[in-house]
């Protein structure tokens, strides 16, 4: 599907599937915008993304998606340099193998891999209205499954934290996220859609130190590639036969279904409400 005249959205595009995601999206003729924390490594993906995509240079927006203040910044940024957003893709994420809190003191995997979500794609909601038909389209994954819910009661895992327990349940908050939000988008024109990109050979996890960078390694061949584990991102965000499809799971190009705890609309709407006010957005 040819993506001429349409802007894309993406976050985390400097390493593994969001800059395969970035890549193939200028490949088919879209104006590529980058949320990105490391300005050195944007500008050399900004270069390969031109090259891409015929000399369209990408538009990059840096910000640590930690940090709220930084999300806003960037949100200001993408609205003042884009008139239009036809795809947002929400791909930037984390694993802490130690538990850590950001500078607004939230839980760091929490922050970066839900709040950020949430935050960037709220700021940015009625510039999609206004381009719609458009997509959004963010990455989960099947590790939503390591746990039973939302551990509203303790959602920084003060009392009991492990890695990918940790990580699946910002994972799930990504899927209840996108069944709440396109509950509200109904009827809107625009959709939005969670998928499962598969374990990855990226640069997820490389922030925890020398041990898991070598544990990662020995697990490298038995991950997809990133242009792999992009495929379903491209295929949710472009594809024509997805039209007006929302509110859906995906992984390998194909509708899966989610765990229960995925379906959960009260569970849905207590953690819109709850990120509202973790984000600021409620007041």
């Amino acid at each position: 599907m040819s993506l001429n005249g349409q802007v894309c959205i993406v976050t985390g595009a400097t390493s593994g599937v969001g800059k395969a995601t970035a890549l193939e999206l200028a490949r088919r003729g879209a104006t590529v915008g980058i949320v990105a924390r490391d300005p050195e490594r944007a500008r050399l993906v900004a270069d390969e993304i031109a090259r891409a995509g015929g000399g369209r240079r990408a538009d990059v927006f840096l910000a640590d998606l930690g940090a709220q203040r930084e999300v806003r910044r960037a949100a200001n940024e993408i609205l003042a340099r884009c008139p239009r957003i036809d795809v947002l893709v929400n791909n930037a994420g984390v694993v802490h193998l130690k538990r850590t809190t950001t500078v607004d003191g939230i839980e760091a995997t929490f922050a970066v891999n839900h709040l950020a979500y949430f935050l960037l794609t709220r700021l940015l909601l009625d510039r999609l209205r206004e381009s719609a038909p458009a997509r959004i389209v963010n990455v989960a994954s099947e590790a939503h499954k390591f746990v039973r819910g939302i551990q509203f009661d303790d959602i920084g895992f003060q009392r009991s934290y492990r890695a990918m327990r940790v990580y699946g349940h910002s994972k799930l908050a990504n899927l209840l996220f996108s069944q709440e939000l396109a509950r509200r988008l109904e009827k809107t024109g625009v959709t939005v859609n969670s998928v499962h990109p598969g374990a990855v050979a990226s640069s997820l996890g490389k922030n925890n130190g020398r041990v898991a960078q070598v544990l990662i390694g020995l697990l490298v061949p038995f991950f997809r590639t990133p242009e792999q584990g992009a495929a379903t991102s491209i295929h949710v965000a472009t594809a024509p036969e997805r039209t007006g499809v929302t509110g859906r799971y995906f992984k390998n190009c194909r509708e899966a279904r989610p765990a229960a705890a995925a379906s959960d609309a009260a569970a849905a709407r207590r953690l819109w409400e709850l990120s509202d006010g973790l984000t600021g957005l409620a007041s």
